[in-house]
């Protein structure tokens, strides 16, 4: 039913979501979904505030608000809770109400029933959605800012007042000026040669006919002084991201900058939008173009993509209407502040009878991070990484109360715990992959986040 309490307010004159966020860090699960990359991928910037249902998938266990519930799974009660709370959406802005959060690659390995024998870097919860009162979006592209209060923990107007009165006070967090450099220090969780080898091991793998591609990750572990917060605002100050985010669970945090999105949803339209080919950007503008025809000309890079965009094809038909799923782009160029990629855009309706936790189920995890078939691949994966990957290579992103949602491919992203951060780097791998070349891609992915820690 539409939420009859709900305020919609838009700001004069407009401020920045990333602005507005510095008066809400540090408060309870504080989210921020930042487009810092404006493009046509990158629109809208999203602040969660006020939470009122925090739903946690960690194990075997499944807790609500803190509570642990033993009467149903965390995927029976979201799906009840979204079939009867359902709202609608009579804006152009792409949330009102619904819930913020992230699915870790291990949730989805446990929904593929992919068994694992290896540990835990660092231990986070496979899944948590937080559902919010209150809502800032910031439209990049008209550069108009709404703030939105549906009038659940308090009543609206009231609510409102409260977050009005916050952002016009003074800033909880003010990001540091100083020139000051963090050192760090780095640990893989591979050995060069030990990588390699994993790569050959997977090529073999794909000779023998197990599998046509795979990803193949290797992890760090960082230390750095340098804190969450800052990290996230020099990253997306040097390295913006259509699909970024900072993310305050209180006991870790997530910096992220990903450029990939894995599925939207909007009025029953879906959308992916895989990853596959990299070049590290050139030092001058003849080397950058080199570069870039390089990549747009690689049959091996080609070949990788195509594989992923049958997989997710065939993901999207088994819950779209048939002959409603459609490659409307096949190879493009996309250019972020360090490499470029290769990228495909596949779009489907869903059918009339499924809804968004269908479509999650069907495609989750992302074939551009699994490989093909998914599960051998997601088979293999754990035989030769040396870790689970945990978050990485996951999803965050909201899902909505009207029925849609926007997530998308957790890489380019640092996780900290306990005084550390945690980033996965890794590519595709096919029967043509060179073994240097796979291992130095891993690096240039790092290269970014790594320089905001310093």
């Amino acid at each position: 039913m539409y939420n009859k309490r709900r305020i919609i307010k838009e700001m004069k004159p407009a401020r920045g979501a990333a602005e507005l966020y510095t008066y809400f860090a540090g408060t309870d699960d504080s989210v921020f979904l930042d487009s810092s990359l404006v493009n046509k991928l990158g629109r809208y910037s999203v602040i969660g505030a006020v939470p009122y249902l925090k739903l946690v998938k960690e194990g075997n266990n499944f807790y609500i608000n803190g509570e642990k519930e033993t009467t149903c799974s965390f995927e029976t009660y979201l799906k009840t809770y979204l079939a009867e709370h359902k709202d609608k959406n009579n804006t152009e802005l792409p949330i009102i109400s619904g819930a913020i959060g992230y699915f870790s690659y291990e949730y989805g390995r446990k929904l593929m029933e992919v068994d694992s024998v290896k540990e835990d870097l660092v231990s986070i919860p496979d899944a948590v959605l937080v559902f919010y009162d209150f809502y800032i979006i910031e439209d990049r592209h008209e550069q108009r800012t709404y703030l939105i209060a549906n009038g659940i923990t308090r009543e609206a107007a009231k609510l409102l007042d409260e977050m009005e009165s916050r952002i016009n006070g003074k800033p909880v967090y003010m990001q540091k000026e100083s020139d000051t450099e963090y050192p760090i220090e780095v640990q893989p969780n591979f050995a060069k040669d030990e990588y390699k080898q994993a790569v050959d091991r997977m090529i073999r793998y794909i000779i023998e006919g197990d599998i046509y591609i795979t990803n193949m990750t290797q992890q760090l572990t960082v230390k750095s002084d340098k804190v969450p917060l800052d990290v996230f605002y020099d990253l997306r100050e040097n390295n913006p991201s259509p699909f970024g985010g900072y993310f305050d669970y209180g006991d870790f945090q997530i910096v992220c900058a990903s450029p990939e999105r894995f599925l939207k949803m909007q009025k029953g339209h879906v959308n992916t939008r895989p990853i596959k080919g990299t070049r590290k950007r050139g030092e001058t503008p003849e080397e950058d173009m080199f570069m870039r025809t390089e990549l747009e000309n690689s049959e091996k890079d080609k070949s990788e993509l195509l594989m992923i965009v049958d997989l997710e094809r065939n993901d999207l038909n088994r819950v779209c209407r048939p002959g409603s799923v459609k490659v409307t782009e096949l190879f493009s160029v996309e250019e972020y502040a360090t490499v470029f990629h290769l990228v495909s855009d596949i779009e489907g309706d869903l059918e009339e009878s499924k809804n968004v936790m269908d479509l999650l189920e069907a495609a989750f995890p992302g074939g551009s991070i699994t490989g093909a078939p998914k599960y051998r691949a997601m088979e293999i994966i754990d035989e030769l990484e040396n870790n689970k990957r945990n978050l990485y290579t996951g999803s965050i992103g909201y899902l909505t109360l009207d029925g849609g949602c926007d997530f998308n491919i957790v890489i380019r992203t640092a996780l900290y715990k306990d005084g550390k951060y945690y980033l996965g780097v890794g590519g595709g791998i096919t029967a043509e992959s060179d073994l240097e070349f796979e291992y130095e891609e891993t690096l240039q992915k790092a290269k970014a986040v790594l320089l905001a820690m310093r």
